[in-house]
């Protein structure tokens, strides 16, 4: 996983459900609500991709400086966000899988 990253799961009417910052290095509070006004700043982006596209996962949908947000969309629309610095794209793959699977769990 990524030494920087912020988590966040957006319901389909845009509210935010769940939010975690995830990293090796301790995080400032302001640094932690940069991380998420990147992450709601990219809503916008994602709600127009998840329309066009068939796929639930939505690789890069934003940048800023060193920082990706790759996004899961479930068939509910219920968005996992994730803001991170890595570039596997496999493991980031896999880890919304592994979400979504255990938010069906949960939810069901």
């Amino acid at each position: 996983m990524a030494s920087t990253a912020c988590f966040v799961i957006v319901s389909k009417n845009d509210i935010p459900i769940y939010d975690a910052e995830v990293g090796s290095a301790p995080k400032k509070e302001d640094q932690a609500y940069q991380h998420q006004f990147i992450l709601h700043a990219a809503l916008d982006v994602v709600q127009d991709l998840a329309w066009a596209t068939s796929t639930m996962f939505l690789k890069s949908v934003d940048r800023f400086n060193d920082l990706v947000v790759s996004v899961y969309v479930t068939a509910g629309h219920t968005r996992f966000m994730l803001l991170h610095d890595s570039r596997s794209e496999d493991g980031i793959k896999s880890f919304f899988q592994e979400v979504h699977e255990l938010y069906i769990k949960v939810n069901c």
